[in-house]
């Protein structure tokens, strides 16, 4: 089997090794997974993952969308490649951006470095700040994705 089907093959997973679960959260604060879905992961099938994965974008997308805006989405995956950031080819840049912040808050300056732009209402948050502002969004809409769309492990 080459390396890329090799690849292609492995069941690609949202953790980024952040898992909040473990310590009494509902929701991890890490990929916004709730703990059953971190349990049932490898039980659902590559369509049911495929579709957790894209819900779960386009919650951070949305919540993300309230804070930022993506100036050069080639400058912040550049920027995500030079850091060893890890990102999946599909994801949308605005959920790559929170990865990046997750990151790199506390070493970021200039976000326009990055190919971000703050909106006006955050203006003046440092980036530790403003992640912690997206977190707190995030953790707030995260049990709220799984009422309107709820996906069942397959048996």
């Amino acid at each position: 089997m080459a390396a890329n089907e090799s690849k292609e093959k492995r069941i690609q997973s949202p953790c980024v090794g952040l898992c909040s679960t473990t310590v009494g959260d509902r929701v991890c604060r890490g990929c916004q997974r709730t703990e059953d879905e971190i349990r049932d992961w490898f039980a659902l099938d590559a369509e049911a993952r495929s579709a957790r994965m894209q819900a779960l974008d386009a919650l951070r997308v949305r919540v993300a969308s309230r804070f930022l805006r993506v100036e050069d989405p080639e400058c912040l995956e550049a920027q995500l490649i030079r850091h060893r950031i890890r990102f999946r080819s599909e994801q949308p840049a605005l959920s790559r951006a929170i990865e990046l912040l997750r990151v790199g808050r506390t070493r970021m300056q200039d976000l326009s470095r990055y190919g971000l732009q703050r909106h006006a209402s955050v203006a003046r948050l440092a980036p530790d700040a403003l992640y912690a502002a997206l977190q707190e969004a995030l953790m707030q809409e995260a049990p709220r994705r799984l009422t309107t769309a709820p996906i069942e492990p397959s048996v």
